[in-house]
């Protein structure tokens, strides 16, 4: 059976990611949107968008609205997941989302700005017992305890999997939804936020508001995570990723747009710079083509 490789995909469906998605269609690229758990922008939350061009004093919803079906009318596929890692692998990507691996040529990162900040020493353990990523870095804590902090309500069956394999999983429900275990060494904390993940070499506690649990390992499940710990080797500047005139990074091949690329964050400036990465990443894949020939 023939692999399935994308031309482009674009991860985030804000408006840099939805700007970013019409535009490679109207060049013909095969491209995969993933939109998130949620799918949801900021600017959903916005009570009125008094600068958006043509559009004068509109709620923000409404506006949207009206990006997502421009969107659908191209019947652009999406993908209701969120990409956990990007990995840069020979002449291609690989994206992990959930238990499936999407490969593409050319990646747009459109994931706006994280709307949680990060808990205190967690930046620090990065890699050193932090993770976004269950399928990815789950085995490594077999026969461990690891904890489970869940933002989205993804975290459930992160947790039912890992269950699998380690000694015990510690939920922490920062959702509003109440899930049920049947595994006997998931044990649920609600109603009680975290609030310091410490350690020496590697994690070995997270403290909550009235509790200290020691754990091997902490898992965080977040709508949008840094953009830094999604492709590593990727440069930030100043907490955005580092991009050029093109919406280049420095990988070659890879694009980011919208707010994860810095200030200001406004609609109208992510808009712009989804159209003007999907139109480099259309020629970069148009070379690409060329050079094979």
């Amino acid at each position: 059976m023939s692999r399935e490789i994308f031309d482009i995909c674009i991860v985030g469906s804000g408006p840099a990611g939805l700007s970013a998605a019409v535009n490679a269609h109207v060049r013909r690229k095969k491209i995969l949107l993933f939109s998130g758990e949620s799918g949801l922008s900021k600017v959903n939350l916005s009570p009125r968008v008094d600068n958006y061009l043509g559009f004068p004093a509109i709620n923000g919803n409404d506006l949207y609205q009206k990006f997502k079906e421009h969107v659908e009318e191209f019947k652009i596929p999406l993908v209701p997941q969120k990409v956990q890692t990007i990995g840069p692998m020979d002449s291609l990507f690989m994206l992990q989302a959930r238990d499936t691996v999407y490969e593409s040529k050319a990646v747009i990162i459109a994931t706006g700005v994280a709307a949680q900040k990060l808990i205190r020493g967690e930046d620090a353990f990065v890699g050193r017992g932090i993770s976004y990523c269950a399928t990815c870095d789950g085995p490594l804590y077999q026969g461990k305890v690891v904890t489970v902090l869940d933002y989205t309500g993804e975290g459930a069956e992160e947790s039912h999997f890992l269950a699998d394999f380690c000694s015990k999983v510690y939920y922490v429900n920062m959702t509003k939804k109440s899930p049920a275990f049947k595994k006997t060494n998931i044990e649920v904390i609600t109603g009680d936020p975290p609030e310091e993940i410490t350690g020496g070499d590697t994690v070995s506690t997270l403290k909550t508001k009235s509790r200290t649990v020691d754990t091997d390992g902490v898992f965080i499940f977040r709508e949008t995570y840094p953009p830094g710990e999604l492709v590593p080797g990727m440069e930030i500047e100043g907490g955005s990723v580092k991009v050029n005139r093109k919406m280049e990074t420095n990988i070659r091949g890879l694009y980011a747009a919208g707010d994860c690329a810095g200030k200001p964050y406004q609609v109208a400036k992510s808009v712009g710079e989804g159209q003007t990465a999907a139109l480099n990443a259309v020629a970069y894949i148009d070379a690409l083509e060329l050079a094979d020939t």
